[in-house]
């Protein structure tokens, strides 16, 4: 009966003894495989700050490494494949050069390339107040608002376009009065034909005013057109004039006497002369 048992306890050992040495057989195997490098690519970047219009080349461009399994939409790997081509937005030191933010090759170089087909760039005059005191910069979004005489002689501010972007801002030199020369800063709106053809009008008739607002607001707000009268007179209804008509004048005025006569009495009146 004993050597039974011990014949048993032999064979279990052994079992245990093969399965224990196949798991650490397996775990030693797994451990010495050799994992797959994940296959690397390079993308093309801008090798300094750039702005909108800059015709790119190979001084301007360089190669960084790029994980292979994340590619970008629009991206780049050679960097012949977008030199003589002008950027429509400004680009940071390596920021990514990808086909969205290109012109077409055809588009040439400068503003030109950076107007988009069925649009047009208008450039109009503004001083620095106007101009929101130098916070208005290419990529930034205003309103443009004009004030111009109205019927009656009095004047009227309209906000004429919403959420307009500016293209560029520069200056230009022209001459005062006295024929000094004075620095006058540009900003460039890219506009459709009607709305270019509504600013123009506007810059004539009467004073140009910008808004900066933020580039994530794009709601149209219609603001209502304020006038001079409402401004400055509380809102009221204007005064209207006569026509010429004839006015009848106003009765004389008269004092009333009171006179007692015995048990009478009476009032009596006296025009006042």
């Amino acid at each position: 009966m004993n050597r039974n048992r011990l014949i048993v306890g032999l064979a279990i050992a052994v079992v245990v003894a093969l399965l224990l040495s196949t798991f650490v057989y397996r775990v030693f195997k797994q451990a010495g495989a050799v994992r797959p490098v994940a296959v690397s690519q390079h993308i093309v970047v801008a090798a300094i700050p750039m702005t909108l219009g800059t015709r790119l080349d190979a001084k301007s461009l360089q190669l960084i490494p790029w994980p292979g399994g994340e590619p970008v939409a629009g991206m780049f790997t050679r960097i012949e494949d977008v030199t003589n081509r002008a950027l429509i937005t400004s680009v940071v030191e390596n920021e990514p050069i990808l086909e969205g933010k290109l012109a077409s090759l055809q588009s040439g170089a400068g503003l030109s390339a950076t107007i988009p087909e069925g649009m047009r760039a208008l450039s109009v005059a503004v001083n620095d107040v106007v101009a929101v005191a130098g916070f208005v910069g290419p990529g930034t979004m205003v309103d443009l608002l004009v004030t111009a005489p109205a019927a009656g002689g009095q004047n009227v501010t309209l906000t004429i376009l919403e959420n307009v972007r500016v293209l560029a801002a520069g200056q230009k030199v022209e001459q005062d009065r006295e024929g000094k020369p004075q620095t006058v800063p540009i900003i460039t709106l890219l506009l459709t034909p009607q709305d270019a053809a509504k600013v123009t009008m506007a810059s004539s008739q009467g004073r140009i005013q910008l808004a900066l607002r933020n580039t994530i607001d794009s709601k149209a707000v219609s603001p209502a057109p304020v006038f001079q009268a409402a401004l400055f007179n509380g809102g009221g209804a204007p005064v209207k004039h006569s026509s010429g008509a004839r006015v009848a004048p106003a009765p004389p005025q008269l004092y009333v006497i009171e006179v007692i006569s015995g048990n009478k009495r009476e009032n009596k009146s006296f025009p006042n002369q």
